[in-house]
């Protein structure tokens, strides 16, 4: 199937579907005329990635997750044991920053209403 045809079918547009080839996330064929061919499959490939990205995953992670993927039925199960482990490591990362988001929120928070005041000046 073209470009075209692939962005209809996953909601995704050809740009998006370009930047994954150049990503090196999609391996289309190309026709005689320079055309990108994708089989059926990609369609799964590409549904996937965007799950992924919407995860918080960047595309280099993606890369390495896509070829442990062995089961078109579900997001992610795999064959390499790294896998579980990398994703552990992603989920961290994420926690730290939701933490990191949280208490400068509560900082934010405790500042609304708070008097200046500027050290070695009273008020009176």
């Amino acid at each position: 199937m073209r470009i075209g045809e692939l962005s209809r079918r996953t909601g995704v547009s050809q740009r998006s579907l370009r930047y994954y080839e150049e990503q090196g996330l999609l391996t289309p064929a190309r026709l005689p005329s320079g055309y990108r061919d994708y089989d059926e499959r990609t369609v799964t490939v590409v549904r996937r990635i965007q799950i992924l990205l919407s995860a918080g995953l960047g595309t280099s992670a993606i890369a390495e997750i896509l070829p442990c993927t062995v089961d078109d039925t579900v997001v992610l199960s795999g064959r390499c044991p790294e896998l579980v482990d990398g994703l552990a490591q992603e989920r961290d990362r994420i926690t730290a920053a939701i933490d990191d988001l949280v208490a400068a929120r509560d900082i934010l928070d405790s500042l609304v209403g708070r008097p200046l005041q500027v050290q070695g000046m009273s008020s009176r």
